[in-house]
């Protein structure tokens, strides 16, 4: 079985110290803006998986997201005087919206500072809403940074997105709600984490009234704030935090989230990119509605469960927090979805540059399709090609893998290799012998109308660009790889510069996609 953060004995003795949420969330003044969601049966997943999964649909609420419980509960609770004074708040996507909502319902003026970086249709629902936008930063703690300055000039009041009593109330009425649409077993509730509002709101209840059901947190593998910080048993904050589940990328938890999800949370699971990406194909395959990837986060944990606990005949609930999302992402979450499931494998194969190799290639493959094939000359001995092949299962990709080898193919499974799904397998064939000291760096910036511009700009210097290339994924963040000539005696100047050049950045020369693919000195293969 998954370990449990606490033994039964630690949570029985911390329950009663959050009983007072169980009068909150009965008391939440949620439904003047907010649905009760429906809680829909995902039979598709449910017989491929084997177990029964239902899906609670916050994606479907007016902001298209949970957030609005939230934010109404807080804002209602505040006193007359202060509504008239006008709230303010830091987002950069669903909460904005929930605060818009609630100050256009309660009739009180509400200023939401966001990035600069953010998506112009998340601000434009924000306006929508009657919000006043101010952008100021790259980032949301920019943004907070800003709204405090605010807050200490204006007197404003400030609605924060998860770590308030008020906030956590109003996010476990969700909990409520499937109680009462379900009223047969549970095994298990699936809930994403961000700053963890959600998940210590729905714990919360769920611990004072059917403790017996299991509440399970999820997080990305590049946002695991809340997992880390339970772990070291305080608050750690996250120098960096992957931005493609952009609704949960928070680098510090809430004090009071924090202290809830310790305590009454079964367990954390982290997910990596490709479930989340098939996660939110599994709830359009089975609802025809199309998520945010922060909101398949939830069902992208339960299904991760369900692999590691090899369980059948469960009941398991995910909820699909959210649905604001960028449509041109969904390019990207088209791409990666298939190999979260392993129904397609990359792979390096090396072949002898002879007549007949390719055939005796595609033999070995048999009847599997083949989604993608890279090739360009390289030299006059062997070949190294890119190919992503149709498969069954993890076990299917293993076998191909062995089979190419057993038959002298030297073969390399690419497929959870990151920059060979972002960046290798839309260059396949540059390779040059006329670069000495080829040095590969991958950079990633904040996405918006002339980022490309401003990183070419910083990126000026004495070195020669041997390798560049870019490509718009749809998402809140850019990726670049980059290939600079740097002689040997220029590597400490080098290593000053990446360290000042102001971006995220990872050294990829040794990387095995670029050694086999784009550098002149294979060493693999």
């Amino acid at each position: 079985m998954l370990d449990t953060l606490y033994p039964p004995t630690f949570l029985k003795m911390n329950m009663n110290a959050y009983s007072d949420y169980l009068t909150r969330i009965l008391n939440a003044a949620v439904y003047d803006v907010a649905i009760e969601t429906p809680l829909n049966y995902a039979a598709n997943l449910s017989d491929r998986l084997q177990n029964h999964i239902w899906i609670k649909r916050e994606d479907l609420q007016p902001v298209f997201s949970f957030k609005i419980r939230g934010a109404y509960n807080k804002m209602a609770k505040l006193d007359q005087a202060i509504l008239q004074k006008g709230v303010i708040t830091a987002s950069a996507g669903n909460h904005a919206q929930g605060v818009a909502m609630s100050a256009q319902k309660l009739g009180c003026a509400a200023t939401i500072v966001m990035p600069k970086t953010t998506p112009q249709i998340k601000i434009d629902a924000v306006k929508k809403r009657g919000g006043k936008v101010v952008l100021a930063g790259e980032s949301y703690n920019d943004a907070y940074d800003h709204a405090m300055k605010l807050v200490a000039e204006s007197g404003l009041t400030y609605i924060p997105p998860f770590d308030d009593p008020d906030v956590i109330a109003g996010q476990g009425t969700i909990a409520m709600e499937i109680l009462r649409q379900r009223h047969q077993p549970i095994d298990a509730i699936f809930v994403a984490i961000g700053g963890g509002g959600m998940a210590a709101g729905i714990a919360a209840y769920i611990k004072n009234v059917r403790p017996e059901i299991k509440v399970i947190g999820v997080e990305t593998d590049d946002a695991c704030g809340m997992k880390q910080s339970i772990a070291a048993g305080k608050r750690i904050e996250l120098k960096e935090v992957g931005l493609f589940a952009d609704g949960t990328a928070v680098k510090l938890v809430g004090k009071e989230t924090f202290a809830i999800c310790r305590d009454l949370l079964d367990d954390i699971i982290t997910v990596d990119t490709d479930a989340v990406c098939s996660a939110v194909k599994d709830i359009f395959d089975d609802t025809r509605s199309i998520t945010e990837t922060s909101g398949a986060l939830a069902l992208a944990g339960l299904k991760a469960y369900i692999a590691k606990e090899q369980c059948q005949q469960q009941n398991l609930i995910a909820i699909a927090s959210g649905a604001n999302m960028n449509f041109h992402q969904l390019r990207h979450v088209s791409e990666r979805c298939e190999l979260s499931e392993s129904h397609e494998g990359i792979f390096a194969v090396t072949i002898p540059e002879e007549p007949g190799s390719f055939r005796q290639f595609i033999d070995l493959i048999g009847n599997r399709s083949i989604t993608e094939f890279n090739y360009r000359y390289g030299d006059s001995q062997k070949a190294h090609i890119f190919v992503g092949i149709q498969s069954n299962n993890a076990a299917d990709l293993a076998q191909i893998a062995a089979d190419l080898n057993a038959h002298g193919l030297p073969t390399l499974d690419l497929t959870h290799n990151e920059m060979a799904k972002l960046h290798i397998r839309y260059m396949v064939g540059g390779r040059t012998n006329k670069v000495a000291n080829e040095r590969l760096i991958s950079f990633e910036f904040p996405e918006r109308p002339g980022a490309l511009a401003r990183f070419l700009n910083h990126m000026q210097s004495d070195w020669n660009i041997t390798l560049f290339h870019y490509r718009n994924h749809g998402a809140d963040f850019g990726r670049v790889l980059v290939g600079l000539d740097i002689p040997p005696a220029d590597s400490s100047k080098f290593t000053a510069f990446l360290n000042n050049v102001g971006y995220h950045y990872y050294d990829q020369t040794d990387n095995a996609a670029y050694q086999l693919f784009l550098s002149d000195s294979v060493k693999q293969g």
